[in-house]
Protein backbone atom coordinates (compact mmCIF):
# COMPACT_ATOMS: atom_id res chain seq x y z
CA UNK A 1 0.00 0.00 0.00
CA UNK A 2 1.04 3.62 -0.44
CA UNK A 3 0.12 6.53 1.40
CA UNK A 4 0.86 9.89 -0.74
CA UNK A 5 1.08 12.87 1.25
CA UNK A 6 2.32 16.25 0.79
CA UNK A 7 5.89 17.65 1.05
CA UNK A 8 5.65 17.38 4.72
CA UNK A 9 4.85 13.95 5.16
CA UNK A 10 5.08 11.95 7.84
CA UNK A 11 5.79 15.02 10.15
CA UNK A 12 3.84 16.22 13.42
CA UNK A 13 1.61 12.83 13.37
CA UNK A 14 2.11 12.58 16.72
CA UNK A 15 0.42 15.73 18.05
CA UNK A 16 -3.22 15.43 18.97
CA UNK A 17 -6.47 16.44 16.94
CA UNK A 18 -6.98 18.87 15.77
CA UNK A 19 -3.07 20.29 16.04
CA UNK A 20 -1.71 17.04 13.94
CA UNK A 21 -1.05 17.47 10.53
CA UNK A 22 -3.35 15.33 8.31
CA UNK A 23 -0.30 13.44 6.61
CA UNK A 24 1.48 12.84 9.44
CA UNK A 25 -1.86 11.36 11.56
CA UNK A 26 -2.36 9.10 8.65
CA UNK A 27 0.84 7.56 8.58
CA UNK A 28 0.77 7.24 12.48
CA UNK A 29 -3.07 5.63 12.25
CA UNK A 30 -0.92 3.55 9.49
CA UNK A 31 1.65 2.37 11.66
CA UNK A 32 0.22 1.80 14.85
CA UNK A 33 -2.22 -0.47 12.63
CA UNK A 34 0.61 -2.69 12.08
CA UNK A 35 0.66 -2.06 8.11
CA UNK A 36 3.66 -1.38 6.42
CA UNK A 37 3.27 1.04 3.87
CA UNK A 38 5.27 2.97 1.29
CA UNK A 39 5.13 6.91 2.17
CA UNK A 40 5.29 8.95 -1.36
CA UNK A 41 5.70 12.65 -1.04
CA UNK A 42 4.19 15.13 -3.62
CA UNK A 43 5.21 18.80 -4.26
CA UNK A 44 2.16 21.42 -4.87
CA UNK A 45 0.65 22.42 -1.01
CA UNK A 46 -2.02 24.62 -1.19
CA UNK A 47 -0.42 26.75 1.25
CA UNK A 48 3.17 27.51 -0.41
CA UNK A 49 2.04 29.84 -2.96
CA UNK A 50 5.06 29.47 -4.71
CA UNK A 51 3.76 25.95 -5.54
CA UNK A 52 0.67 26.78 -7.21
CA UNK A 53 2.32 27.19 -10.73
CA UNK A 54 3.32 23.71 -10.42
CA UNK A 55 0.27 21.94 -8.29
CA UNK A 56 -1.33 20.56 -11.22
CA UNK A 57 1.72 19.01 -12.78
CA UNK A 58 2.97 18.07 -9.28
CA UNK A 59 -0.66 16.57 -8.12
CA UNK A 60 -1.33 14.58 -11.52
CA UNK A 61 -0.77 11.43 -10.20
CA UNK A 62 -3.21 12.28 -7.36
CA UNK A 63 -5.95 13.39 -9.24
CA UNK A 64 -5.33 10.12 -11.83
CA UNK A 65 -6.08 7.98 -8.64
CA UNK A 66 -9.02 9.62 -6.85
CA UNK A 67 -10.01 12.68 -8.95
CA UNK A 68 -8.54 15.57 -6.75
CA UNK A 69 -5.44 16.96 -5.90
CA UNK A 70 -5.64 17.27 -2.17
CA UNK A 71 -3.84 14.39 0.10
CA UNK A 72 -3.23 12.14 2.27
CA UNK A 73 -4.35 9.49 -0.19
CA UNK A 74 -3.84 6.04 0.42
CA UNK A 75 -3.72 3.22 -2.34
CA UNK A 76 -4.70 -0.17 -1.20
CA UNK A 77 -2.67 -3.00 -2.91
CA UNK A 78 -6.42 -4.22 -4.94
CA UNK A 79 -6.04 -0.27 -6.27
CA UNK A 80 -8.88 1.10 -4.15
CA UNK A 81 -8.42 4.46 -2.81
CA UNK A 82 -9.39 6.18 0.49
CA UNK A 83 -8.63 9.69 0.85
CA UNK A 84 -8.94 12.30 3.91
CA UNK A 85 -6.87 11.75 7.03
CA UNK A 86 -10.33 11.02 8.85
CA UNK A 87 -11.03 8.09 6.43
CA UNK A 88 -7.44 6.61 6.27
CA UNK A 89 -6.94 6.59 10.26
CA UNK A 90 -11.02 5.42 10.28
CA UNK A 91 -10.05 2.51 7.38
CA UNK A 92 -6.61 1.92 9.69
CA UNK A 93 -8.44 1.09 12.80
CA UNK A 94 -11.26 -1.06 10.84
CA UNK A 95 -8.34 -3.21 9.22
CA UNK A 96 -5.61 -3.41 11.97
CA UNK A 97 -2.84 -6.07 10.36
CA UNK A 98 -2.56 -9.29 11.52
Amino acid sequence: MILYTCAMGTDFGVLPAPIAHPCGRAHKALSDAGHDHEVRKVGGGSMLLWTWLTRARDRAEIERLSGQRAVPILVLDDGEVVTGSGSIVSWAHEHAAA
